[in-house]
């Protein structure tokens, strides 16, 4: 049986696989039934307080892409941050759904190297249904390193393995974005210096030859007594 004239011209006009928007990777965005990522910024030090309960909304469909954003990995492939060019981060973690049952929470924690040592810049707790978060005001030229943990769920039995996953770390450096404008910047006036130079000792050059010899006068020009 032969399929009607229409359905075969819209099978010829319907466009192909590839032209379609390419899907973002599963397990790196939340689920649709949870609009929001409950977190906690632990204040520093062991005897501090346990922080204020906040709420933000996932960054769904997000991409990044170049020269705006430069995307660095974790050696297990699984976290991920994207630096932006207006020194925010963006990280962004995945799980399998057998190892997402069994979380309860992530803890992230933030530092940076420094001379001799490193220093803590932040420590969150965020909860299971968080899969990125939002790193504001990183510094130019200073390398950061954040590790996601993820911790178990507390009614497990006592049978149970060790913690759902093993923690993933990853180092970026934010890009001097506003250093490389202003070379860019100085560049292009030097140039513009260099070419005004040029002219200027051609017109000096130009008025020498033509302008000031002729006034002191010429040998075969003298008159004789």
């Amino acid at each position: 049986m032969r399929a009607p004239p229409l359905l075969l011209l819209l099978a010829a006009c319907a466009p192909p696989p590839s032209a379609a928007a390419v899907p973002t990777p599963p397990g790196w965005e939340p689920a649709a039934d949870a609009p929001w990522c409950p977190y906690k910024v632990l204040p520093e030090g062991p005897e501090a307080g346990g922080g204020r309960l906040c709420f933000r909304s996932p960054a769904r469909g997000f991409r990044c892409q170049a020269p705006g954003c430069a995307a660095h990995a974790s050696a297990g492939r699984s976290l991920r941050a994207s630096v932006l060019r207006n020194r925010t981060v963006l990280l962004q973690w995945r799980l399998a759904p057998a190892e997402a049952r069994r979380v309860r929470a992530f803890a992230l924690n933030c530092s940076w190297r420094g001379a001799y040592t490193r220093f803590p810049c932040e420590r969150v707790l965020l909860g299971a249904s968080c899969r990125d978060y939002l790193l504001p005001d990183v510094h130019d030229g200073v390398r950061y390193r954040l590790c996601l943990q993820p911790l178990p769920l507390r009614d497990e039995p006592a049978a149970a393995p060790e913690p759902a996953g093993p923690a993933e770390c990853v180092e970026f450096a934010a890009e001097p974005a506003g250093m490389r404008e202003i070379v860019v910047a100085m560049t292009a006036v030097g140039g513009s210096i260099c070419v005004m130079l040029v002219v200027i000792c051609l017109l000096v050059a130009y008025i020498t030859e033509n302008l000031m010899h002729p006034a002191f006068g010429r040998p075969g020009l003298r008159r004789q007594p």
